[in-house]
């Protein structure tokens, strides 16, 4: 029942199509339209887990790495009829023969975003029998890992709003790009105020003001 819903959905949704940039292991952009993947949730670029012997590894990038490699310059198309509150598409991805938000969960490199639906349950406990992933030792939960991070930088930051907007130069054009404290490098970017970077209080705002998240 629940796949022929999905197939439904798939039908009547919004479409973007075309050659998708890595956002992270969960959300890519096509054309300009960010697109966060339906039902999964992927350890963030700055997230270290645990393997099978006790290793650190950092299971944020192997995840924005094997999406990467899943899309490999290849057209993705993603449907769905939802938006968020960052103006993300919420959608199924696919490249022509890959369900990429499927083979993300079943490669144990993300987890259903919703315990409480049934939504690539299948999947996630192959994945963890297997083990893959992140399952072949231990992780934090993509959002315990966020909500720590937020937490520790909100306490650091200007009036309490710890997201970074930095500028750059690239080929003479200047870019915009805000830092979430889970990102890769947010403890390595610095904030000069005095040539117009800024600290943000939510992603949203971050977009309102026409910066946007690093590509990857």
């Amino acid at each position: 029942m629940l796949m022929f819903l999905m197939h439904a959905a798939w039908a009547q949704a919004d479409r973007v199509r075309g050659v998708a940039k890595l956002l992270d292991g969960d959300t890519i952009s096509i054309g300009g339209q960010a697109v966060r993947l339906l039902h999964i949730d992927a350890p963030e670029t700055d997230q270290v887990c645990t393997d099978n012997r006790g290793r650190a590894y950092l299971c944020g990038k192997e995840a924005a790495d094997y999406l990467r490699k899943l899309m490999r310059g290849r057209e993705v198309t993603c449907a769905g009829a939802e938006y968020d509150r960052y103006d993300r598409l919420l959608g199924i991805c696919r490249t022509r023969h890959v369900d990429l938000n499927r083979e993300m969960v079943n490669a144990g490199l993300a987890v259903r975003y919703n315990p409480e639906t049934s939504a690539y349950l299948k999947e996630e406990l192959a994945a963890a029998k297997a083990p893959r992933g992140v399952w072949r030792g231990t992780f934090t939960q993509p959002k315990d890992h966020r909500a720590a991070r937020w937490t520790v930088a909100k306490q650091q930051a200007p009036k309490g709003c710890p997201i970074k907007g930095n500028i750059s130069q690239r080929n003479g054009v200047e870019v915009r790009i805000y830092h979430t404290p889970w990102s890769r490098y947010y403890d390595n970017t610095r904030i000069n105020t005095g040539k117009g970077e800024r600290w943000f209080c939510s992603e949203a705002e971050a977009l309102e003001a026409g910066w946007r998240p690093p590509y990857r």
